[in-house]
């Protein structure tokens, strides 16, 4: 039974720093690439970032670019989005997905918000 389980995310200032953690169970970690993704109030759900098997991200967000990192710990199953610089419109839940033999998993997110 394949779970995600989001966590890290909080309200934070302008500026500030976050970084929201995914543990996942119930499949080889080790072999899929993981993603992160976002849906803010009222918007469609966008692609955040997707972390390879080795480890690497690529951030689909142009505002999120050189602010937002994506890594992985396979020994912990564990995947991670380190956000800097943190902005009003980064404000969403955040979900990290899975695809496994076909189909999509999601966890439950996790609400980040950016205000003063």
């Amino acid at each position: 039974q394949v779970q995600l389980v989001e966590s890290g995310g909080g309200l934070v200032q302008p500026g500030g720093s976050l970084r929201l953690s995914c543990a996942a169970s119930g499949f080889i970690f080790a072999s899929h690439f993981l993603n992160w993704e976002r849906q803010a109030p009222g918007k469609e759900r966008e692609l955040v970032a997707t972390i390879t098997t080795a480890g690497s991200s690529t951030i689909y967000v142009d505002s999120a670019k050189g602010r937002f990192t994506g890594s992985r710990d396979n020994a912990k199953n564990t995947v991670y989005l380190q956000m800097n610089s943190l902005k009003p419109e980064d404000t969403a839940v955040y979900y990290c997905r899975v695809v496994y033999r076909g189909y999509a998993y999601w966890g439950q997110g996790t609400q980040v918000t950016v205000s003063s």
